[in-house]
């Protein structure tokens, strides 16, 4: 990716995945802020405090361009709401990313996050070239495993503690789909 290059925008059948702005910045800090959004994600802090969200959206660009970060602020098609986040972590030497995302707890259960996913993981592979992406959910958490499933990703395996979340360990589950199993021939 090169400097001011244009973040893209995704459209879904109820969603519109566009770039953050500093204008979501209250809203941002609004629905990860809830302490069920943050307890679920190991990055999202709880409380979430004032100026988060600004310094959060503002780096964005940058790691876009630097071939580090797609974001995509998942939004309503409907109204233009914003209900969450999803986004890729690249590893552009291995062709890998890492898929993220959280949903506003509002949300929860009407399957945007999956339908929000299945549009990043498909830019990933069509769009970035990406060979594999790969996922990871807390264990407790298993609503977001359903979610990796439902995009045809495999479990790898479970890593046992493999994190720490506001002092407790956590077990980690972690699922991937390579480019010739989500792409159709």
């Amino acid at each position: 990716m090169s400097e001011g290059q244009q973040r893209p925008t995704l459209e879904t059948a109820r969603l519109i995945l566009r770039p953050f702005t500093l204008a979501d910045a209250a809203e941002v800090q609004r629905l990860a802020g809830d302490r069920d959004v943050a307890s679920t994600t190991l990055r999202i802090p709880h409380p979430y405090e004032d100026g988060v969200a600004e310094r959060w959206i503002a780096a964005h660009q940058e790691r876009f361009e630097r071939g580090e970060l797609v974001n995509f602020a998942v939004t309503l098609r409907d109204g233009g709401r914003l209900i969450g986040c999803v986004s890729l972590t690249l590893e552009r030497e291995h062709r890998a990313a890492e898929l993220g995302y959280w949903m506003g707890k509002a949300w929860w259960g009407r399957g945007y996050c999956t339908e929000a996913a299945r549009a990043v993981v498909q830019y990933g592979f069509e769009v970035l070239g990406l060979n594999r992406i790969l996922g990871h959910h807390f264990t407790r958490n298993p609503a977001s495993g359903r979610v990796l499933e439902k995009l045809g990703m495999a479990h790898e395996g479970r890593h046992r503690q493999a994190v720490l979340k506001w002092g407790r360990f956590e077990d980690v589950e972690t699922y991937a789909v390579l480019q010739d199993d989500f792409l159709p021939r």
